[in-house]
């Protein structure tokens, strides 16, 4: 571990969750079970979508890249994490801090896009169903996808880039389980004024712009649903958002209280807390959220059961 009085830091500590031993020993064992559902869990999500040609539809298509990036989601994080638990060697090159610090808001950002062409699908799909096949063609569906990656990882690059020029020469100390925004920024001894300004708002744009696009979305469907005659065609419509809708408010409600806010306010416990919700078990939730609330996915899923037997 480097010495404050440095010039400049070339390796961070990464603090974790706890430093409590017997703590330790029960985080491993289920952050390594978790990260394994998730590995698992959406691996079979993807296989049954790419197995089963009723699902060759664009609801699928964006939930099977949801899966592939919720993969990519933890594996950035948990597998460094459990490294470090076991080996109780907490030191990461900066190097490698800004890598991941870039993967883990790229994947993040991509993660809420898809979530945003998920809520436009269903709108077309319920609110404008005689043109579903026309405006969500496999072409722009593709183009959809394409710009989530594209945008998400210009966005990360930007801000890698910037925090790549600030200086880090007094403590190395990163009170988190991972290379975080906010915590790295906290450790510099550079202005960082320009770089919280832009994390404030052009991050806030890039979050909040899908987060409204959902919102937007189920206000029109929510209008829709409504004006069904009958009780049981309102619940039969609006079933088809159930599982799309859990895991909005299970990733915005956190991730909207850790990064949408001034850094004045910024909380370690807290924000590690919350930071394991959307990181860790929102990812590992997706596949079940989505193959036990839906008939399609349950009868993928037999099928490809029956083929592995």
């Amino acid at each position: 571990m480097l010495r404050e009085n440095q010039s400049h830091i070339t390796e961070f500590f990464l603090l974790g969750l706890t430093t409590d031993p017997n703590q330790q020993m029960w985080l491993f064992a289920s952050f390594l079970a978790t990260y394994l559902i998730n590995v698992v869990g959406n691996s079979i999500i993807i296989a049954a979508i790419l197995g089963d040609a009723h699902l060759h539809t664009p609801m699928y298509f964006f939930l099977s890249n949801l899966s592939l990036v919720d993969i990519c989601f933890t594996t950035v994080i948990v597998p460094q994490m459990l490294v470090n638990m076991l080996t109780q060697r907490r030191t990461i090159l900066f190097a490698q801090c800004l890598t991941q610090m870039y993967f883990f808001v790229a994947f993040g950002i991509t993660d809420s896009f898809l979530l945003a062409a998920m809520a436009i699908d269903r709108y077309v799909a319920i609110c404008n169903p005689l043109h579903y096949t026309s405006t969500m063609s496999p072409r722009r569906c593709l183009l959809l996808v394409m710009a989530s990656w594209v945008v998400s990882h210009l966005h990360s690059l930007t801000h890698t880039i910037l925090m790549a020029r600030l200086s880090f020469c007094g403590s190395n100390i990163i009170h988190h389980f991972f290379c975080d925004v906010q915590p790295l920024l906290t450790l510099s001894c550079s202005d960082t004024s320009v770089k919280e300004l832009l994390a404030f708002t052009e991050g806030s744009l890039v979050i909040m712009s899908p987060f409204i696009f959902i919102i937007v979305s189920y206000v029109y469907i929510t209008r829709a649903v409504l004006r069904v005659p009958s009780g049981g065609g309102r619940y039969k419509v609006f079933s088809t958002c159930g599982s799309h809708l859990m895991i909005v408010a299970l990733f915005y409600g956190t991730i909207i209280s850790v990064y949408i806010r001034p850094s004045s306010t910024y909380s370690v416990t807290k924000d590690r807390v919350v930071t394991v919700i959307y990181t860790i078990v929102t990812p590992t939730l997706n596949p079940f959220i989505y193959s036990f609330r839906n008939k399609d996915m349950k009868q993928a899923l037999r099928k490809l059961t029956r083929r592995a037997e």
